[in-house]
């Protein structure tokens, strides 16, 4: 029995147009539950992608982000660790230790970062970042 070509494309359109739906809660499961917030903008452009494709599959995947509370961005959420609390991870020179520097990040933001990664991009300080630890720049 021959399965006809028609049937076959409406079942992969169905089937693509079902991964598309609620882009926030696919991508951003962490965020679900929140109840308001500051919408983002990626995942409202990713729901509204859904409404090039019929208006049925973009009102779902809206419905079901703004359900969900995956379409609003984390609130009150920072990445910042205290100046003071970095200093022993400064080498007398200015250099960084970055296994200290690991350790102090991941015991202050509870993550775990990187920093042995050979594609981190590293810049170097200015004289008055290294002032402010009390430490002299590197002679030349």
């Amino acid at each position: 029995m021959r399965i006809p070509s028609r049937f076959i494309g409406g079942v992969l359109v169905a089937a693509l147009l079902t991964q598309m739906t609620a882009c926030g809660s696919i991508f951003f499961p962490d965020r679900r539950g929140q109840i308001d917030g500051k919408v983002d903008p990626l995942i409202i452009g990713l729901d509204a992608i859904g409404l090039l494709f019929y208006i049925v599959p973009g009102l779902i995947a809206f419905a079901v982000d703004f359900t969900t509370g995956a379409i609003y961005l984390p609130a009150g959420k920072t990445a910042q660790v205290n100046p003071e609390k970095l200093r022993p991870a400064v080498n007398a020179d200015g250099s960084i230790d970055n296994s200290k520097l690991q350790a102090i990040l991941e015991s202050e933001l509870g993550r775990s970062l990187p920093l042995n990664d050979p594609r981190l991009i590293q810049h170097r300080g200015s004289a008055q970042q290294l002032a402010m630890f009390g430490l002299l720049p590197p002679s030349a």
